[in-house]
């Protein structure tokens, strides 16, 4: 886990296997393993490169490792939820911000870090995030995906305040806001009301009612 001020990486060990990865975030997920370090291939989709400072993986010489963290993912205790994953970089369920339009119907949603409340009303999204940037945008600002912590963000906006934010989130100047409540842990919990769209990484998964995201810091090793 990274602390404020501290560096971040280190010299390869002799002997280290690398595995090279030429897919997206959750294929990068799939990549880690113990004793294994990741290099982003040429042609990587991966956007939690950007948050490393890898504008264009597979690039560069690769000396240095960085650990990142990954996301655990399972059901809420209720047990309905969506199959236990990995993620890298973002878990999404709802609409995702950059596609919110005034028809968006808000549902009821809850949502506890490390078991204290953060959120109990109405919202259209709820974005859980280790990185910082998602489908192109500067998502969440915060993000660091070294720093043994989650973000959360619910998006409660009224439909008149959507195009605004939208407009706003490739500068990534939509947070602060009066309707977008933020929070930082190593355990959040997300319950709706009824079932919603899941994105992991990008992909589509099964509608669920909720689920819990651990962080689980160092387990991705990247080269870069």
């Amino acid at each position: 886990m990274i602390r404020p001020g501290a560096s971040w990486g280190d010299a390869v060990p002799a002997g280290t296997p690398v595995r090279e990865v030429t897919g997206d975030d959750a294929a990068l997920a799939a990549a880690a393993a113990p004793g294994v370090v990741v290099r982003l291939g040429p042609g990587s989709t991966a956007e939690l490169a950007r948050a490393l400072g890898l504008a264009r993986p597979g690039t560069g010489p690769g000396t240095t490792v960085v650990d990142c963290d990954l996301i655990d993912l399972g059901p809420p205790a209720s047990g309905v939820g969506p199959n236990p994953a990995v993620a890298a970089n973002a878990v999404v369920l709802g609409v995702p911000p950059d596609g919110l339009r005034a028809w968006h119907r808000r549902r009821p949603v809850t949502v506890t870090v490390d078991g204290r409340a953060l959120f109990a009303g109405r919202a259209t999204t709820v974005v859980v995030a280790n990185g910082q940037f998602h489908r192109g945008v500067d998502l969440v600002p915060r993000g660091h995906p070294g720093d043994g912590r989650l973000e959360v963000q619910v998006y409660g906006l009224a439909p008149g305040e959507r195009a605004p934010m939208r407009r706003r989130l490739g500068r990534g100047d939509h947070v602060p806001h009066p309707r977008i409540a933020q929070g930082q842990g190593r355990g959040i919990e997300v319950r709706w009301a009824r079932p919603t769209a899941l994105e992991v990484d990008g992909r589509r998964r099964d509608r669920a009612t909720g689920l819990v995201a651990r962080a689980r810091p160092g387990a991705l090793r990247v080269l870069v």
